[in-house]
């Protein structure tokens, strides 16, 4: 099954490249691609092993299929894993030729997923293994094939062959988008019914809009909040609608909320840098956000890479003497690189050098080539039941607004993407006192010594937790650390009014981040309630709540949620 956009030579260079080394780590044949052992006989051992086991699952299978043609209702070899919606139609279980599809696939994948991890190759490689591995496994289901999925094969015969003209109807308009369509695009509009609440553009420039947000109680905290949302995605993840709005909570709980809204870069934008988006875009927000409210200190939130902008930001500010924040909050940021989860396996010297060549003095990078390396982080749930559903089954994608502002992606200037690559993922140099010069500063992140509240969450695949952890070892003053259930997005937007899921907290802060699982305490709920606890001792005294937004200096622009954040860059929609 084809897939209807261009992949980055980074996945299809590391797809080739690990099962080049698959190959060689159990053949020894030539064109290393990674560190393979030099004793083959461990390898081929465990692939012996491993090929035993298959054969006997095989026996047992064909055994099976004996029985049932007896008209004996055997135990099935094997079971999908807890969760796997792939197989959830009755024919599966029920009819003997698409039991066996089912069941030799998943003996398939077992095994290839046991000749990965019988490879004796660097961790570093193994997790690439692995990855790739994956993605092959994912492809290869005999339910993303017409011919051996029974669901498609029924839709087709009771629609006479409708769902087959109209599958390919809507292959045809993904392929003139550039992605494929996860949610019905059609019921949501910015400003309209995501990204609602009231306020104002106070503040604008090349890089971003600055929106002040309307507060909500009649008095507010002294000292207002400034929100640095990642530059990858549109900022109203935190504003998706009234019920799930962390921008609402924060209003609610008397902040007064100041948000940045980063500009969609088309070629206009291509020379933008790393430096750029730390003092024109996080330091210029703290700046006009302060002056605007007339307090002595604001507080700050970043989250994933707007929190690593927002700490480069911070440590420059230090660095400099200045002292405008009163506390930092970052939502799963990294600031250590050392283990960057599955994204690692996308970056690689060869990779970050073309980058740097092609789009490094100028350009753009696609944000569908972004798009597409998270949705590979999570195949079976953002790519295949899509392909399924709308090209196989002639079916539309149902209205959801979470994965609107998922396919609502932005691009990247090509300068800042390259540095960024190189510098976090590739070298990991942030972390590291001293070895970065931004904005003409050296920037050492232990000097930032205010009362920091770091989150992480326990399935993040974008930000593993452990890595989020270890920023409470870098960053100077008094460090409080909580970890969420769920992953990347569902694990940050938990709206307190649901109080479902849970936190832990408390555990004793040190190098092991197992040890302060192993001693930190689980709270029901959301970690919202926790943080806005936190969050309230920084807050300063209580004054009434502006009448209007900006002040003399910084007069109203436009209402919320501003021009910038409806943009779609013609990169993005693959035109």
């Amino acid at each position: 099954m084809a897939l209807p956009f261009n992949m980055p030579d980074e996945f299809v260079r590391g797809f080739f490249n690990s099962g080049q080394m698959l190959l060689q780590a159990y053949t020894g044949a030539a064109g290393q691609t990674g560190s393979v052992s030099t004793h083959p006989q461990q390898p081929a051992l465990a692939l012996a092993q491993a090929q035993a086991h298959y054969w006997q699952q095989q026996m047992v299978l064909y055994m099976g299929m004996m029985a049932s043609a007896m008209g004996q209702a055997p135990e099935p070899a094997v079971q999908p894993e807890r969760g796997d919606r792939r197989f959830n139609a009755d024919a599966w279980r029920d009819n003997p030729w698409y039991s066996l599809l089912k069941q030799t696939y998943l003996l398939n994948s077992r095994l290839l997923n046991d000749m990965v991890e019988a490879a004796v190759v660097e961790e570093k490689e193994k997790h690439k293994l692995r990855f790739y591995a994956r993605q092959f496994i994912d492809s290869m289901s005999p339910a993303n094939f017409a011919a051996t999925n029974p669901e498609v094969m029924k839709t087709a015969v009771e629609t006479q062959g409708e769902s087959v003209r109209t599958g390919f109807a809507n292959l045809l308009e993904d392929l003139q988008r550039g992605r494929i369509s996860i949610t019905d695009e059609s019921a949501f509009e910015v400003g309209r019914n995501v990204a609602v609440s009231k306020g104002f553009v106070v503040f604008e420039n090349e890089l971003f809009q600055l929106i002040q947000y309307a507060p909500l109680t009649d008095k507010v905290a002294e000292r207002p909040l400034v929100i640095v949302p990642p530059c990858i995605n549109k900022f109203y993840i935190l504003d998706l609608q009234p019920e799930n709005s962390f921008v609402r909570f924060a209003c609610e709980q008397g902040q007064t909320v100041f948000l940045v809204s980063w500009r969609n870069p088309d070629a206009d934008l291509g020379h933008i840098t790393w430096d750029d988006y730390v003092e024109n875009g996080a330091i210029k927000a703290i700046e006009v956000s302060r002056t605007i409210n007339g307090a002595d200190k604001v507080n700050t939130v970043g989250w994933c890479v707007g929190g690593t902008i927002l700490s480069s930001a911070l440590a420059v500010l230090r660095q400099r003497g200045d002292e405008p924040v009163a506390s930092l909050t970052l939502l799963t940021t990294m600031l250590d690189f050392s283990d960057p989860g599955d994204l690692g396996v996308f970056i690689d010297e060869q990779g970050v050098s073309q980058r740097e060549q092609t789009i490094g003095r100028g350009g753009i990078y696609s944000g569908g080539e972004l798009g597409f390396v998270f949705q590979t982080l999570r195949a079976n749930d953002l790519i295949w039941p899509y392909v399924v559903n709308n090209y196989l089954k002639g079916g539309t994608p149902q209205a959801f607004d979470l994965l609107y502002w998922n396919a609502d992606g932005t691009n990247l200037p090509g300068p800042m993407y390259a540095w960024y690559l190189r510098n976090t993922y590739l070298e990991n140099n942030l972390c590291k006192p001293g070895r970065l010069v931004m904005c003409g500063t050296p920037v050492d992140l232990g000097k930032i010594d205010i009362p920091s509240y770091i989150f992480g969450t326990q399935e993040d695949h974008i930000v593993p937790w452990k890595g989020a952890y270890r920023s409470t070892q870098l960053v100077g003053g008094e460090t409080q650390f909580v970890l969420g259930a769920s992953g990347h997005i569902a694990g940050v937007i938990n709206p307190a009014s649901k109080n479902k899921r849970s936190y832990w907290t408390d555990g004793t802060l040190g190098d092991d981040p197992e040890a302060w699982l192993a001693s930190a305490k689980s709270q029901p709920g959301s970690w919202w309630t926790h943080w806005i606890s936190w969050l309230q001792q920084h807050a300063g005294k209580q004054i009434a709540a502006p009448t209007g937004a900006g002040n003399a200096k910084f007069k109203p622009i436009e209402p919320a949620p501003g021009r910038y954040v409806a943009k779609h860059a013609p990169e993005v929609l693959g035109a």
